[in-house]
């Protein structure tokens, strides 16, 4: 009898042990309390102008009785092409070419979503009064999927292309993310706060053009 209850306590201490040991690294992975801490950043938004559409060509030159341009030599077509120029004043500062507002998914979520385009052709995202949860390994990613509410919506961005920006610097606030150069705009459709650890959205928004 002795011998079964130090085989029984030996056992009783080994599971004991195992538990603690994979209940130490679940939390070490997930990191659950980060879901009752927020961090909140408040980046300088950049004052931004939205892009205007482009000006729509006059009846008097675009109609069928104007001729001048069938007739117009090379002089003075490059004269026409120099005062188009100077009327179109050069982009002084950040210009909106895109936007959007976050819809939850997993994890209630609010704000707006927009892309600057700078004046050396750069671009940068600005995530502007983020709300969300916290959460371990949340990456700010743009993605080539749909944005679609609800429940259905929270894996749908990892089964499309993307592109990883930054790890997300808080969940509330103002955050600005430089883009890399050579980015692509019309490869993206959304923005999304994915979680890499559990595959999932956060939050999402579908960008527009402004």
């Amino acid at each position: 009898m002795p011998r079964f209850f130090s085989l029984h306590k030996r056992l009783t201490v080994s599971l004991a042990v195992i538990l603690l040991a994979v209940t130490g690294v679940g939390l070490a992975i997930f990191k659950p309390w980060l879901l009752f801490i927020d961090e909140t950043v408040n980046d300088e938004i950049p004052t931004f102008s939205t892009a205007a559409a482009p000006p729509a060509q006059s009846s008097a030159s675009a109609g069928p009785e104007s001729t001048a341009g069938a007739t117009e030599g090379p002089a003075q077509q490059e004269t026409a092409q120099q005062e188009t120029a100077q009327q179109e004043p050069a982009q002084q500062g950040p210009v909106q070419v895109a936007s959007g507002s976050f819809v939850s998914h997993e994890h209630s979520t609010t704000g707006t979503a927009r892309i600057l385009r700078n004046p050396d052709g750069s671009h940068q995202l600005v995530l502007e009064n983020l709300a969300t949860s916290n959460g371990p390994d949340v990456r700010v990613w743009l993605s080539a999927g749909p944005v679609i509410e609800g429940k259905a919506g929270w894996f749908t961005a990892g089964d499309y292309k993307h592109l990883d920006v930054a790890p997300i610097k808080g969940n509330l606030g103002n955050q600005v993310y430089n883009l890399p150069a050579g980015t692509d705009l019309s490869e993206w459709k959304s923005v999304v706060l994915w979680c890499d650890d559990f595959n999932v959205s956060f939050g999402a928004a579908e960008l527009s053009a402004s």
